[in-house]
């Protein structure tokens, strides 16, 4: 049997580009978007830039593509609340990467 890539990582930049009422008003919707795309396993973290700017997600997933065509689904994107970048990176330290791995892999498997 091949052995298969490991997923690809990512940090993607939302900033914003609306006031932050809107944001606001969409926040609920897009706290939804990240949860849904945390329990398919494609994304790992997030939180709020500061000053709050926008907001970064870290994410694991096939292509710089398929993390970029997810993102236009956020409503924060959808909406035109927010521009996003999405930037691929190589993780390091390899154990600290294995026991991430570890962790999602467990996730992945919990109903």
């Amino acid at each position: 049997m091949a052995a298969v890539d490991p997923p690809s990582w990512f940090v993607v930049s939302l900033h914003y580009v609306a006031p932050l009422r809107a944001v606001d008003a969409a926040m609920k919707a897009h706290v939804a978007f990240l949860e849904q795309h945390r329990r398919a396993g494609v994304f790992i973290a997030w939180g709020r830039k500061v000053p709050r700017t926008g907001g970064i997600i870290l994410a694991c997933g096939d292509s710089r593509a398929a993390i970029e065509r997810i993102m236009q689904d956020d409503p924060f994107v959808a909406g035109h609340l927010a521009e996003v970048e999405v930037t691929e990176f190589l993780p390091k330290p390899p154990a600290v990467v294995d026991g991430i791995r570890r962790l999602l892999d467990t996730k992945a498997r919990k109903p």
